[in-house]
């Protein structure tokens, strides 16, 4: 079966119904026409991949690179542009656009995002760890607690304060339970990594259950 990708922008969740009455929440994700930036081949680039470019981006803030690399495949300059490998290059031309109506209902797919990202924060809230007594006296409330046998160093893993989110996450074997070609958007059940307005990669799931 030959590997079907698109980028698109997350626009929040909402809940339907499906044709047997099952009420699904789903994650609407908004995919205009994507296109064709670049197609490589092993002879050109050394290997087999396709480039797409989304979101048309504002000429004044584009560089001449940027537009020579457009005008290649007769588009604007694009804002976010992703390669693919493993994709069935004589699917795809330089130039041409892939759309939401690529997807059927029921496919299974993978959507990579960046997750929320939340700035410093205490090793409580960021792993999940347990507080110390709130009883007066205890002088050990949020804080880390032991760093283990401390020779000169802490060992690698420990769970410690630090920057929390901002991650590139892929959330595995969703099934997308509509596709409105009209509105170009496709609706995935369940929820998908990142903010709303975000940007969100799908792409047929690498590890799908085929039972």
């Amino acid at each position: 079966m030959a590997r079907k990708v698109i980028l698109g922008k997350k626009i929040g969740m909402t809940q339907i119904f499906t044709e047997n009455g099952e009420l699904v929440p789903v994650t609407v994700v908004e995919a205009t026409p994507n296109v064709v930036t670049q197609v490589k081949t092993v002879e050109s680039d050394g290997y087999e991949a396709i480039q797409l470019g989304f979101e048309d981006r504002r000429e004044v803030l584009t560089n001449k690179p940027a537009k020579g690399h457009a005008e290649k495949a007769n588009t604007t300059p694009k804002h976010y542009t992703r390669e693919f490998r493993d994709v069935e290059m004589g699917d795809y031309e330089l130039g041409g656009e892939v759309s939401v109506d690529t997807f059927n209902s029921g496919d299974i797919v993978d959507v990579t995002g960046t997750t929320k990202g939340h700035g410093m924060q205490g090793n409580i809230k960021r792993f999940g760890q347990a507080r110390g007594p709130e009883t007066h006296g205890s002088r050990y409330h949020r804080i880390p607690g032991s760093m283990g046998a401390i020779i000169n160093r802490v060992f690698k893993g420990k769970m410690l304060p630090g920057r929390m989110g901002n991650n590139r996450v892929t959330t595995q074997n969703l099934a997308i339970v509509k596709v409105d070609a009209e509105n170009n958007a496709i609706m995935i059940k369940g929820n998908v990594p990142g903010a709303n307005n975000s940007l969100v990669k799908i792409q047929t799931a690498v590890k799908a259950n085929t039972k």
